[in-house]
Formats: structure tokens, sequence, C-alpha cells
């Protein structure tokens, strides 16, 4: 099979619609372990992710790093090649079936990330960001944002690799465990349209209860 070596190959996509394998990429993205750790890691049979981890060194998305022995045998030890970005253009290539398997496997990782986060005081630092917007935009607006969004990606991404440097640099104590899960997306209307009429209805709220004062405030003077 032909290595893919450009983010653009609706290949690269494909690999990923396997829940498994986006899993494999996540826990080998900044450590190296063997088959049989994430076996037991995540719980599936050694035979099932032994396969997908070949897989994905045949696409190119996962190296061997070293090799030991154990128990009569080698056992390999694998780590992710650096993160995969996937680009617009192959995204639109793929089956919708695809997207869906991708998109529920990140929605699933990324909930169990925010939820281990919140368990542990991971959003007590003050430094910590939750934050949730119902936007109407238009077209241009959302073109703008997305590349905005799709900038501070890189960036976070940028400040892992300087982070990698510096650990290798020199002993590091201060080092944060950080969550960084990042989405854009189209909103069901009547989501979007369910918000805007509570915000609303807060404002009057407000309006009417900063008249209430007043109207209070002038009797009490009175």
């Amino acid at each position: 099979m032909r290595a893919i070596n450009d983010i653009s190959d609706p290949r690269l996509v494909k690999a990923l619609a396997h829940p498994l394998r986006v899993s494999i990429l996540s826990a080998l993205a900044h450590r190296v372990a063997s088959p049989s750790q994430l076996a037991e890691e995540l719980d599936v049979p050694l035979p099932n992710l032994s396969y997908h981890i070949r897989m994905l060194v045949q696409l190119d998305l996962l190296k061997l790093v070293k090799t030991r022995p154990r128990r009569g045998a080698i056992e390999h030890y694998y780590q992710a090649k650096g993160p995969v970005a996937v680009s617009d253009k192959a995204w639109g290539e793929v089956p919708t079936l695809v997207k869906e398997a991708i998109v529920a496997a990140e929605l699933r990782r990324t909930g169990e990330m925010v939820d281990g986060a919140a368990a542990s005081g991971g959003f007590d630092d003050e430094r910590s960001v939750l934050a949730r917007l119902s936007l109407k935009l238009d077209a241009s607006a959302w073109a703008d944002l997305s590349k905005k969004v799709q900038e501070l990606y890189a960036y976070a991404q940028e400040l892992q690799a300087e982070s990698e440097k510096h650990r290798m640099d020199s002993n590091h104590t201060d080092e944060i465990d950080a969550g960084f899960a990042l989405m854009l997306f189209k909103a069901a209307p009547a989501a979007v349209e369910q918000q805007t009429a509570a915000a609303a209805a807060d404002g009057q709220h407000k309006r009417a209860g900063s008249k209430s004062r007043a109207r209070k405030s002038r009797a009490t003077s009175a």
C-alpha cells in the first residue's frame, strides 16, 4: 500500500474513520507504547489492535521506535509521526458515513477528556477557559471565523513543538497537562434561534428590572 505523504489525500481521512485508529493515534501522540500495552489500555483484543496498528504504519501515520525482547518474542514500540491535519479538500471528498464516524469518535473522546478534567478540578485554574457561543453569521464572516479557528489550532501545535524542544534541552518542572478542544460547526437553526430568543428575553427582563428600580427610586425620593 502506498504511504500517505499528502494531508490532502482522502485516504488519510478514511484511515481515521475507524474509532479505534483515532484512539491509537491519540494514545501515541506524545509517547511510545507497544500493541500489548495499548490493547490493555484501550480494552480491545490484541489481534484486533495489532491489525489497525499495521494499517496505520502502512499509511505512514505511525513509526516503529524500538524493539525489545519479551517472553521469548520481540515486542515492538510505536509512536505517532506527528499531528494529523486534514485539508478542506480531503474532507470534502470523503463519503458522509466516513465523516460521521470521525465526528462521532472525536466527540466521544472530547467528552471523555472534558469530563475527566471537570472531575479533577481542571477548570479551577484562573487561566482555564470554558466558553460557548451561538452565532448568526453571513457567509463572509463564517469563512473569516473558520480561518481564525484554524490559525489558533496551528498556533497551539507550534506551542506544543516548542515545549517538546524545551523538554529535551533541560529538565522542566513546570509542565502542565493541558486539554484543548476547539470546534466550529453549523448549528441546528432551532438551537441558535432559541439561544437568541433567550438572550433577548433576558435583556428585556434586565431592562424591566432597571425601570422598576428607577420607579422605586423616584418614589422613595418623593
